[in-house]
């Protein structure tokens, strides 16, 4: 194993759950980049595993939302999410990378609100720890 994955690795293991959502977040958007230029460069195969890992760490996203405790938040984001893997879908059916940058632009806002408020927690965290 290179150098590189073995950091990868031990930051996957060693992450709070909060990180590795973000983690989750991240990767969703590189296989959807990665699915565009793809399907970009007529590469269907290649596309196509990029828009499954991206679908599956979305609908992974979707159920492990925490309903109960944020109802309102999880009908809004279950609307994104789908409305996202349906855009993934459609892009793999129809090999249109238009389709994959629609998903990408509407889940990414989402993503980095997510992080940002993953960074903020942590940062609350470490102030209190310093108290």
């Amino acid at each position: 194993m290179n150098a590189t994955r073995r950091y990868a690795q031990a930051q996957n293991e060693t992450a709070s759950p909060e990180r590795l959502m973000v983690l989750l977040f991240e990767a969703a958007l590189r296989h959807m980049r990665t699915a565009a230029g793809a399907l970009q460069s007529g590469r269907a195969d290649d596309a196509n595993v990029a828009l499954s890992k991206a679908t599956d760490i979305v609908v992974e996203l979707d159920a492990t939302f925490d309903r109960p405790r944020f109802p309102e938040l999880a009908d809004n984001l279950g609307l994104v999410y789908q409305f996202v893997c349906s855009r993934l879908l459609s892009a793999s059916v129809k090999r249109d990378p238009v389709l994959v940058r629609e998903a990408e632009r509407v889940f990414s806002p989402v993503a980095d609100a997510f992080s940002t408020a993953v960074h903020q927690l942590s940062v609350e965290r470490a102030s209190q720890a310093v108290r």
